[in-house]
């Protein structure tokens, strides 16, 4: 949507225009709604969402994260807080309870019905980052003693209440999962045929005390609509769908691009986010930056001497730490993305740095023969070589870093993504600085 149809709801609710606020939201879908919902400050949003039909308010809600979710809550009353609540889907609300502060969650189940105050209450009892949060227990069952006539009938009946039925678990005696079949093999197979021939044995599945980005990685590598969620017996307790799988990959992506850029997530929409918020989001990292910074201060400290004596030397001293820094960043940014996607593990950690070695090495040769004729125009020949020989050094000694320090976090159990780049170019920057004054002693003979 563009800034001008952007602002137009905004003006409509600061002008009090209610007619005006109905026409706007009747020429727009739900999840435009819910955007621009999510741009105003809660006060301001409840006015248009309570002119929203019946019909349509359900949708624009569940399009909204949990924390917005909440700011409207917070501005209905009696009936349309209970209602609202009540026609979510199971797994939404669990969230949403889950993230409310305690007044709001205890109102929000008192008022549930005591079938809905059962499910939220099962998924509440999961940990908050596993499946079992996310998944949906409003499914449709199938034992594999079915027939398939027997089977599409039971789909008819039961198939509204469920939050999806193209993917349908099959269970054997007390739930056990026993597999799955989808929609389309029982419509195109013979009535009469029974479900355990037809079922698929090794569809995946997961356990729901598993971790939530891990299943949703799997339904992204495996192009699956849903994943079936079992206990530590087997038995099946409901079904994460690819919408919910999206929406974490969503949030697990934006959680690690703060984090890789030296920042707190902050969760919320930009434009609703307070500046005082978003300078609390930062303000922590680069306090432990600019402390990690002196590091660089005391190297040039200890060798304040030799730069007494080649002064030269110290005119590539920001060439030298800021090509150190990029390499480390990439090479950072490079494995902690490998290993959000499961392309890489930590076992794999001594591939990983003879590969990234590799990379800085040649990356260095490369950049050394740029830095060896720019420092022969500059300040000779003699210096040169030692600014190409560092450029090397550094480079690859940067590359191993940044690929070694998210393998070692993940290994201690931190997320990769705390190790950030700007974290990984400060570690390289004093660092490169013992190795290019190291380099300069050793060929210049100071």
């Amino acid at each position: 949507m563009d800034g001008e149809r952007a602002e137009e709801l905004t003006d409509l609710v600061e002008n009090s225009d209610l007619t005006g606020i109905r026409l706007w939201l009747a020429e727009h879908r739900p999840h435009e709604i819910a955007d621009e919902l999510a741009r105003m400050p809660g006060r301001e949003a409840i006015i248009p969402f309570r002119l929203l039909d019946k019909d349509r308010e359900l949708e624009v809600f569940e399009e909204l994260d949990p924390s917005q979710q909440q700011n409207i809550l917070l501005g209905l009353r009696g009936t349309d807080f209970h209602d609202l609540l009540e026609e979510m889907e199971p797994d939404d609300r669990a969230r949403l309870i889950g993230e409310a502060p305690a007044k709001i969650a205890t109102r929000a189940l008192a008022g549930l019905s005591p079938a809905e105050r059962k499910m939220t209450a099962a998924l509440l009892g999961y940990p908050e980052d596993s499946v079992g949060r996310y998944m949906t227990p409003e499914t449709v069952i199938l034992h594999r003693d079915l027939t398939v006539g027997r089977a599409l009938e039971v789909v008819r009946a039961r198939g509204a209440d469920a939050e999806t039925i193209y993917i349908l678990p099959v269970v054997s005696d007390g739930r056990r999962m026993v597999g799955t079949i989808t929609l389309s093999d029982l419509v195109v197979s013979d009535d009469d045929r029974i479900l355990k021939d037809l079922v698929d044995v090794l569809a995946p599945r997961v356990r729901a005390n598993e971790q939530v980005e891990d299943a949703a990685r799997l339904i992204q590598e495996a192009n699956l609509v849903s994943l079936p969620v079992v206990d530590s017996e087997d038995r099946f307790v409901g079904l994460f769908t690819f919408d919910d799988a999206l929406e974490v990959i969503e949030a697990a992506d934006s959680e690690d691009m703060a984090r890789q850029s030296g920042a707190s997530p902050v969760g919320d929409h930009y434009v609703s986010v307070g500046v005082l918020r978003l300078v609390g989001a930062r303000s922590v990292w680069l306090m432990l930056l600019i402390v990690a910074a002196t590091l660089t201060i005391n190297v040039m400290q200890v060798y304040e001497a030799t730069l007494e004596e080649v002064t030269a030397l110290a005119m590539f001293v920001p060439m030298l730490i800021g090509t150190g820094g990029n390499v480390g960043a990439q090479s950072a940014t490079a494995i902690v993305r490998a290993l959000a996607v499961g392309e890489v593990r930590v076992r794999d950690l001594p591939g990983v740095i003879w590969k990234e070695g590799r990379v800085g090495l040649l990356l260095g040769f490369m950049l050394a023969g740029i830095a060896l004729v720019i420092g022969s125009l500059l300040v000779g020949t003699d210096i040169a070589v030692v600014v190409a020989c560092s450029v090397i050094a550094i480079c690859t000694w940067a590359a191993v870093i940044g690929s070694l320090m998210p393998l070692l976090a993940r290994k201690v159990g931190v997320d990769p993504a705390v190790v950030s780049s700007p974290m990984v170019a400060t570690l390289v920057d004093a660092t490169g600085l013992l190795i290019y004054f190291s380099i300069a002693r050793m060929i210049l003979g100071i």
